[in-house]
């Protein structure tokens, strides 16, 4: 095995979770735009999320979206950061759509599409309570009102963040309150939002307990469809697969040692002051990983009787004592990540990604 950790990707886990989010998503007349970011956009992981009927993609990177254009991948895709005043040409140019939320941005991406004859759409996100990017909702009339006499940009919709700041839950009455706004902009202003997106992974339990608002009909969705949960609602979504991703790491020590270090302690490597609780001697399991190649808090041992004890940048300490195997050096710990954990994993290039795939 070259490098320290490996990276098993159940493609066929993809695609089925996608698959099922889609059927769900239709019954209410939802779209579903395929979030690439937890993965780096890495294309085999695109393609399985496509033939799950995912049809639009999403990515908050540039660098992501070229990479997808130069893959070949056709579908519409939406830019999900704010664009950067100083990249409107690449994002015009790569992305159909962006998320938006300055006007002075709007006007920006507006002449750089004209000047390439190119409409770019635009959503204009709301701020409705989880204060991340967003306008207030008492100014939506107003920027409606400057966005739809711009050439080169396109109005499609109004869209809202939820759960990614300030961990709001998506509601009936926040999101009820997003529709209202679209209706208000259709009634005083006589212009049509064909997209209200209503978040992400965490607006799918109001789809499942059948309440999310009518006219809500897009959701942004990436963790609900890579590791079938939803982290804001602390809860897996059922029916789905929470372990198409999964993490090796081989073991290179085995040795019993105090659980307490000997000596006056200060900081760690990364400044913090480690906190240590007398458990007496444990046998400690050293593996090939570390913070540089994961973010180790995004992962958990599959083995319950493991616990992760800390880790430096090239190393990781996992408690075996109560292993209900024997581990020696050369054999692997296989772990289970959440949506940091795949996040830090996939972008990393000292972690071999290895795809399984069963349907030819």
């Amino acid at each position: 095995m070259q490098g320290g950790a490996v990276l098993e990707i159940d493609l066929d886990k993809i695609t089925f979770n996608s698959d099922q989010v889609v059927k769900r998503c239709q019954k209410k007349g939802i779209d579903v735009v395929g979030v690439t970011k937890g993965f780096t956009a890495i294309h085999q992981i695109v393609t399985a999320m496509v033939e799950g009927g995912i049809q639009e993609l999403a990515d908050a990177r540039m660098e992501n979206i070229v990479e997808l254009r130069k893959r070949n991948f056709n579908q519409p895709i939406t830019l999900l950061r704010i664009p950067r005043l100083s990249n409107v040409d690449y994002v015009v140019r790569y992305a159909d759509t962006s998320i938006n939320s300055e006007i002075t941005v709007i006007k920006a991406l507006a002449d750089a599409a004209s000047k390439i004859g190119k409409v770019h759409q635009v959503i204009l996100m709301v701020d409705v309570g989880d204060l991340r990017e967003g306008i207030l909702q008492e100014h939506v009339l107003g920027t409606v009102e400057q966005i739809i006499c711009l050439q080169g940009v396109k109005l499609v919709g109004l869209g809202t963040n939820m759960g990614c700041f300030g961990g709001v839950l998506p509601s009936v009455d926040n999101l009820g309150l997003l529709v209202e706004l679209a209706d208000t902009v259709e009634r005083q202003l006589g212009y049509k939002m064909d997209i209200i997106s209503g978040g992400g992974t965490s607006t799918l339990l109001l789809v499942e307990n059948n309440i999310v608002p009518d006219g809500i009909n897009q959701l942004r969705i990436g963790e609900g469809i890579l590791l079938g949960t939803d982290t804001t609602n602390n809860r897996k979504i059922p029916g789905l697969h929470q372990d198409a991703f999964r993490l090796r790491a081989e073991v290179i020590e085995v040795k019993s040692k105090p659980s307490v270090p000997v000596g006056e302690i200060g900081r760690d490597a990364f400044g913090n002051i480690p906190q240590f609780e007398d458990a007496g001697i444990r046998k400690r399991a050293i593996l090939a990983l570390g913070k540089q190649d994961v973010y180790i808090e995004g992962i958990f041992p599959l083995d319950e009787t493991l616990m992760i004890l800390g880790a430096s940048s090239d190393h990781t300490i996992v408690d075996i004592t109560n292993a209900n195997q024997d581990i020696k050096v050369g054999d692997e710990i296989s772990f289970g990540l959440i949506y940091p954990g795949l996040l830090s994993a996939s972008d990393s290039r000292y972690v071999k990604k290895l795809f399984k795939r069963r349907k030819q």
